[in-house]
């Protein structure tokens, strides 16, 4: 709101810009303009090609934090084959430590098909799942019942992507990896591990994928 044309702030001395990657070109422009009267901090935990581009080229001024939290460890991350096999070995891994799962699908269609998929290899567990076009109050109750630890898996879309922070979620599962780019992944990554517990995350392809050495 902040970036509209009809708020002015005259006195306005320091702009604080978290998650910086969720800004477009557009915005950007609109900071640059502001800039000239004002100091700019911008943060991201996601690499941006934008701006390390202008902090190489001397145009910006960047730093980095390289120390996690004394009690984080780091994300093991895995690249694999879509198996319906592999992902119920990965979900019972992470039941059997008392923790939860979720299985990132980016297709609202097929979303429920998933949910099913799952609930049959888990007839014990509650899953569920929630996405952008889901009516309000259903995705608000599945939202608090995985943060209450009532739901054991949730299947999702990157709906997730920021600002989602349970603890006792420390696995995830991102389907069709191959359609995100490097820093969408960074970011969904970032969900799990976000206590002392060792998190996993795996990057699944379908089995058809040619995935190159690089990629």
């Amino acid at each position: 709101r902040l970036l509209s044309d009809d708020v002015v702030i005259p006195f306005l001395g320091l702009l604080i810009i978290d998650e910086e990657h969720r800004f477009g070109v557009k915005h950007k422009e609109k900071i640059r303009a502001l800039k000239t009267k004002m100091d700019v901090l911008s943060m991201s935990a996601t690499p941006i090609p934008r701006t390390l581009q202008q902090s190489l080229l001397g145009i910006r001024d960047i730093s980095r934090i390289e120390t996690p939290p004394t009690t984080r460890k780091p994300i093991n991350t895995y690249v694999e084959f879509f198996s319906w096999r592999r992902i119920k070995q990965i979900i019972e891994k992470e039941l059997i430590r008392g923790g939860q799962t979720y299985f990132l699908h980016n297709k609202v269609e097929s979303i429920e098909y998933y949910v099913r998929k799952i609930q049959e290899l888990f007839p014990s567990e509650r899953v569920d799942f929630i996405h952008g076009q889901q009516n309000s109050k259903n995705l608000e109750q599945n939202l608090l019942d995985f943060f209450d630890g009532k739901i054991s898996i949730l299947v999702t879309t990157t709906l997730i992507e920021s600002g989602i922070d349970i603890q006792e979620a420390n696995t995830i599962i991102i389907n069709n990896a191959n359609n995100f780019g490097l820093s969408d992944l960074h970011q969904m990554r970032g969900r799990v591990g976000r206590s002392h517990k060792k998190a996993f995350c795996y990057l699944i392809s379908p089995p058809s994928y040619q995935l190159s050495e690089d990629a």
